[in-house]
């Protein structure tokens, strides 16, 4: 069942958000830009679906294309290291691009640290392509149900990987420990807790990149988002979209709708709360949004959300697996995107709240019609490209009556 909720919390003094400010995302934007692997991600209008589904226009975000990596995550991951080598060495982000960074002069300068991370899949792999491509260490510990194919794409990168018998958030913890006790050992988690907030907010800085390139492909389209809807695990990537745009629209911004897999709903059930703490999801969080999978918020991004989200919703794996095949399968004259599972789930629910006649309270208060302007962002293509095919050709997760916990 898709649960709902608005967001009736009280605010905080709200100082996070200046993080997410044009002129931090600029500063990110223009570090990746130094990569030789950068190009701007496509933002592909699916014309006739919006009109479909009765609303004026809906852009996709298509993050698959992300530095041949598949996946967003990896803004995140190299715009940290950057910013922790750079403030190692005293040095502006400006000062360290590319070029610098895999130099021989910053390597005798800076020597070689080892970088830690735990992960579903594509932060670690981010994170371990840029310390490979900048001659650093990585090491990184993933979660108990964990696919070969996601362990062996981050091993590509000459990383240190494990699949450990334990959650994800308890994976966190153990990587964590590591870079603590190891010579030169730095923790780079897209989560952030009390003391650990810095380089998560590097991270999130990093993600911004891609609500930027968003924002001004938007204005060269003549369109104005009326409504993002945007994917949320520990709520990195939530927060730096929603953060960025509300910064940019301050005086009317759109309506910003945080969405979350119903095994791993931390947001969600925090928002229903209402006081404005934080609830921790315990246990194996068994779902197919296996980037998604996180039971406990990140702290800077929660006072984001808090304060500017719209409204929370816990989905169930089939609103997932029907984004993916209605992106796989598209319209005739629009463009097919591959999404993967933690990347479509935006696009299953608004399907859901826009065709289903049980949803028509979610749509009355997200105001959803005919002049509505949607932006969501399918953040991963088909990372694992086996449960990809099981979900669009197979029919996992086909329907309500097929959750994935019942399937393993």
């Amino acid at each position: 069942m898709i649960k709902w909720t608005s967001n009736n919390m009280p605010a905080s003094e709200d100082l996070q958000v200046a993080h997410m400010s044009t002129g931090e995302m600029e500063k990110a934007i223009q570090f990746h830009k130094s990569f030789p692997q950068y190009t701007v991600t496509p933002l592909t209008p699916l014309t006739n679906l919006a009109k479909y589904l009765g609303l004026d226009r809906l852009y996709v975000k298509d993050e698959s294309f992300r530095f041949g990596l598949n996946a967003f995550k990896v803004l995140g991951g190299s715009y940290a290291i950057a910013r922790y080598i750079a403030d190692h060495l005293g040095k502006d982000i400006s000062e360290v691009p590319y070029h610098v960074l895999t130099s021989d002069k910053l390597r005798e300068d800076f020597g070689q640290a080892t970088f830690f991370t735990a992960t579903d899949g594509n932060h670690g792999r981010g994170v371990a392509w840029a310390a490979n491509k900048l001659g650093q260490k990585c090491v990184v510990r993933m979660p108990k149900g964990t696919t070969k194919t996601r362990l062996e794409n981050i091993a590509k990168e000459n990383a240190t990987v494990t699949i450990e018998d334990l959650n994800y958030d308890d994976c966190v913890r153990m990587a964590a420990e590591e870079a603590a006790a190891s010579d030169y050992g730095v923790m780079v988690q897209d989560t952030a807790w009390e003391g650990y907030e810095e380089i998560p907010t590097w991270i999130m800085q990093g993600y911004g990149t891609l609500a930027l390139e968003a924002d001004e492909q938007l204005t060269s389209d003549g369109a104005r988002p009326t409504h993002i809807f945007i994917q949320a695990g520990v709520g990195s990537l939530a927060g730096a979209v929603i953060g960025y745009f509300a910064n940019r629209f301050k005086e009317n911004p759109p309506v910003m709708v945080v969405v979350e897999a119903g095994a791993a709903d931390c947001l969600y059930q925090s928002a229903v709360k209402a006081d404005g703490s934080t609830i921790d999801v315990t246990g194996d969080m068994l779902t197919i949004m296996a980037g998604l999978a996180c039971g406990e918020a990140n702290t800077v991004s929660w006072d984001i959300l808090r304060n500017h989200a719209d409204a929370f919703v816990s989905c169930p794996d089939w609103v997932s697996a029907n984004g993916s095949r209605i992106y796989g399968a598209p319209l005739r004259g629009d463009e097919q995107v591959i999404s993967g599972e933690s990347g479509s789930v935006t696009l299953g629910l608004l399907h859901a709240i826009m065709t289903r006649p049980e949803h028509q309270e979610l749509k009355d208060t997200l105001k959803l019609d005919a002049a509505s302007q949607v932006l969501l962002v399918s953040s991963e293509g088909d990372t694992d490209p086996e449960r990809y095919h099981e979900i669009v050709w197979e029919g996992l997760c086909g329907t309500d009556k097929q959750p994935f916990a019942d399937i393993q």
